[in-house]
């Protein structure tokens, strides 16, 4: 008989809320903690900074669009809606008030909102001495502090808050502006700027090229931060790299009972949050089972030799590309489901080969008629052969 267990989801983004589906279409027991007052994590507009106020969550600006056409910005069941279904924004990169209507209808129709626990920030996540259960620490919107227990920990709360700030030699003197992505929202604070010429505003790069400028805008990615985690001991943190975590995913001690939805980067994130929440749903029901901890770790250290051998830094480790549809694949075939179809496949490539050849507008000139053709057709194929 498949085993239901007591789980805690941190976080209700786009991770947390497939998480939460998937976890109780196994039949297991499930809670998630979500600091905010919503759903939808990372796309939920707020035009705050941290220069306004302490630790903002969000790093959307507000003309922000996805990266990934509409159609891949879907569930397998629970398909993002076509341009006329759209709630507010019917391109086929749109905006991200779409998408977090999407979200926010997702969680609605899959009864995932009666799960959540709005208004709780999870403030310490360790395993009971006995080594049974994890203890769950939250405080409240009223700053009251509750702990509860359970059997397994899914922890889903994304990893674009903690701006990666880079070690730039003389910044200290910079007397210019500085600013992370995470802090840009509207352009026009830095309209008329690159006209500076101030000796003390220069800057710099290693070609030996010099030019003027009023600010530093830092696009150099985000931290992974787990504040709440006291599990040193089982995993750790080391130049962006999260580990020892078999597949991005298990951290092999402790595994199934500890897991990490939504860690790998450069891919189709929501295909890649489905199928590994369908994964861990799935392990701790007994339907799938994990190997040994032995066995785990060889795994992941021939990963991290395979990514030395071929030179990429350690803070790159849970960067997919150019793997990641092997990846999402081998997630398939471990919860018995068909491999990602071609069409997605191709889609997925024309857009990688789009941000590569630096066309700017490209998601304008997306020959949506075409690609929905596509679909439809890949659709049909499959109708009739079940």
């Amino acid at each position: 008989m498949a085993r239901s267990v007591k789980t805690a989801v941190i976080g209700a983004g786009p991770g947390g809320l497939v998480a939460a589906r998937e976890l109780r279409r196994e039949g297991h027991e499930v809670t998630v903690f979500e600091k905010s007052t919503r759903v939808g994590g990372t796309w939920v507009y707020d035009p705050s900074t941290d220069s306004d106020r302490v630790a903002v969550h969000g790093s959307l600006y507000r003309s922000l669009r996805t990266n990934l056409p509409r159609q891949l910005m879907g569930f397998l069941d629970y398909p993002f809606p076509g341009p006329s279904e759209s709630f507010v924004d019917p391109r086929a990169f749109p905006a991200h008030e779409e998408v977090l209507a999407f979200l926010e209808g997702f969680g609605r129709d899959f009864g995932v909102l009666e799960m959540v626990r709005f208004g709780a920030e999870v403030v310490r996540v360790w395993l009971a001495r006995d080594g049974g259960e994890w203890s769950v620490e939250w405080r409240n919107d009223d700053g009251s502090v509750a702990e509860e227990r359970f059997e397994a920990v899914v922890v889903a709360n994304g990893h674009y808050s903690v701006p990666r700030i880079a070690d730039i030699p003389g910044i200290d003197k910079w007397r210019g502006e500085q600013i992370h992505s995470h802090n840009y929202r509207i352009p026009e604070p830095f309209r008329d700027q690159v006209k500076c010429v101030h000796e003390d505003c220069e800057v710099e790069f290693d070609d030996g090229a010099s030019l003027h400028a009023d600010c530093i805008f830092y696009c150099t990615g985000y931290e992974y931060h787990f504040p709440f985690l006291e599990t040193n001991e089982f995993i750790s943190i080391e130049d962006n790299r999260v580990g020892p975590l078999y597949k991005h995913v298990f951290p092999p001690a402790v595994a199934p009972w500890l897991s990490f939805v939504g860690i790998p980067n450069k891919a189709s994130f929501f295909m890649t949050l489905e199928l590994q929440s369908k994964w861990i749903a799935q392990v701790l029901s007994g339907k799938v089972t994990l190997s040994s901890q032995e066995t785990l770790m060889a795994s992941i250290e021939a990963y991290y030799q395979e990514l030395e051998h071929v030179g990429q830094p350690k803070h790159h480790t849970h960067s997919l590309h150019p793997n990641e549809i092997e990846y999402l694949n081998w997630l398939a075939s471990e919860v018995s489901l068909p491999s990602i179809e071609e069409w997605k496949i191709q889609m997925y490539h024309a857009v990688i080969e789009s941000f590569k050849s630096g066309i700017d507008g490209f998601r304008d000139d997306w020959d949506t008629e075409y690609w929905t053709g596509k679909s439809i057709s890949a659709f049909s194929k499959g109708a009739r052969t079940h």
